[in-house]
């Protein structure tokens, strides 16, 4: 475990401290000056940290800010006096864990400070588990060419540009080509372009200098500067907005850029990875993205494939994605009937991975027994299914052709065949109540070929309702 940092220009506050962490046996280090700890923490970090409000020169609020944009999952407890709840309120926003009203009870302290580890090393242990399970998961053919291609620009720090519906796992991709790359010791920053409005945006990405605009009450460093060194993945790319594709070519263009308000260059040393659902070809067409940035981006292209093209890893997914809830929830995991994988397996995903996730999620905590069956699904689940059979029967027809041609079955045409012409005419005779030159009629056939079909096709009695009587 990683020492507890303590900054207070205060000697007695840091005397209180070293004893009572001395006494519970949690290592510490203590700085009586903010900055000493965030020139500290350049090299170093601590497993909690907690930080005077007001001390001279730096503050605690910058000291939270720093830590948060450079450590975001480092828990930072604030101490404030009673006058300063305020400033309380501004650290909770700041993401603060906690603060510590002074004076204060040491026994409370050494509480906080242990709540605070405990959150720590947890989120570290969960860090671990997820780096220790395999990053993406897929053995379809069209999922292998995705590894072979992370694996391919393992020594590279290319733009990368991935197109893939929304769901596919852009993100999961992004991540994996970071880690194998040689930046994976520095740091992955992601941003959702579609997610914050343009000026928001803009500040995100670039940061800003005090006093840019209304609110802007200290300098902020941008998602650029965060990413120093590392990779910044802009998802969803196609949305931004057209004079931030300028400022965004000006950076891969020459690498540099301003932050909001300033005047001063900054050179921006990060890769970017780029990642969209929508064709940007034809945004390009229609003017609403910039062409020179497309090409820039566009560099090496990764396309996912949907869940639809790679079904045949829906059941190694829903496996994965119900271990996964049930850990997340302690609980025993689910198990899906047969019936049921296959349900999932023939449904169309628009969602792709991520909603096949969401389904198992809810199946973790809404099914009723330890085995799922189709019943035991999601209602909407089953709902869209029908609808979508009823709308479309050809989609439902192409599914069980790919299935049967992926078990090796053959004499397709054959077997379908007799299927499709029995289906026809069984319901055609029920139809008529059994009349067999009305169906006939109906399908556009003589009454020989029909009676002759009803033989071929070995139509049962419970099939077909036998010929009403001659009045």
């Amino acid at each position: 475990m990683k020492p507890v940092w303590v900054i207070d220009d205060d000697r007695s506050i840091r005397w209180v401290f070293e004893k009572a962490l001395t006494r519970e046996g949690i290592p510490f280090k203590t700085f009586g000056l903010a900055q000493d700890a965030l020139t500290a923490l350049e090299s170093d970090t601590p497993q909690v940290l907690v930080s005077d409000i007001r001390m001279p020169g730096t503050s605690g609020l910058e000291v939270l800010q720093n830590v948060k944009q450079k450590h975001p999952e480092l828990p930072v407890i604030i101490m404030t006096a009673y006058s300063d709840l305020e400033s309380a309120v501004a650290a909770f926003q700041g993401g603060a864990f906690e603060y510590l009203p002074k004076p204060f009870d040491v026994d409370q302290a050494v509480e906080l400070i242990r709540r605070a580890l405990d959150e720590s090393l947890h989120e570290a242990a969960a860090e671990e588990a997820e780096a220790a399970s395999p990053e993406i998961l897929g053995q379809a053919p069209a999922m292998q060419e995705v590894f072979r291609a992370i694996g391919r620009l393992s020594t590279s720090t290319a733009t990368v540009l991935i197109i893939g519906e929304s769901g596919t796992g852009k993100e999961l991709v992004a991540r994996a080509l970071h880690r194998h790359s040689p930046r994976s010791a520095k740091p992955f920053i992601a941003i959702n372009t579609a997610a914050m409005p343009k000026d928001l945006l803009e500040s995100e990405l670039f940061g800003h200098e005090r006093g840019a605009f209304t609110g802007a009450q200290a300098m902020r460093r941008g998602r650029f500067e965060q990413a120093e060194g590392g990779t910044l993945f802009l998802d969803e790319i196609g949305d931004m907005a057209p004079d931030l594709q300028t400022r965004l070519l000006r950076v891969l263009s020459d690498g540099s850029f301003y932050r909001v308000g300033g005047h001063q260059p900054l050179r921006a040393n990060v890769r970017v990875i780029a990642a969209t659902h929508q064709d940007l070809e034809a945004r390009v067409r229609e003017g609403t993205f910039r062409e020179d940035l497309y090409h820039r981006l566009n560099v090496i292209r990764l396309r996912l494939p949907s869940l639809r093209e790679r079904r045949e890893d829906v059941p190694l997914l829903a496996r994965h994605f119900l271990a996964k809830s049930a850990r997340d929830l302690g609980v025993e995991p689910k198990r899906l009937a047969e019936g049921a994988m296959n349900y999932l397996v023939a449904q169309d995903w628009q969602g792709n991975v991520r909603q096949l996730e969401n389904v198992c999620h809810w199946l973790t905590v809404m099914a009723p027994g330890q085995t799922v069956d189709v019943g035991d699904l999601p209602p909407e689940l089953r709902e869209d299914s029908a609808a979508g059979a009823e709308a479309d029967w050809t989609a439902a027809l192409q599914r069980h052709v790919e299935k049967s041609l992926m078990r090796g079955e053959s004499n397709l045409m054959e077997m379908l065949s007799r299927e499709f012409e029995k289906v026809l005419i069984a319901r055609a005779l029920v139809h008529t109540g059994g009349r067999r030159i009305e169906a006939a009629n109906l399908l556009g056939i003589g009454r020989n070929t029909i009676t002759r079909k009803i033989a071929e096709l070995r139509l049962e009695d419970r099939d077909v309702p036998a010929d009403p009587p001659v009045e």
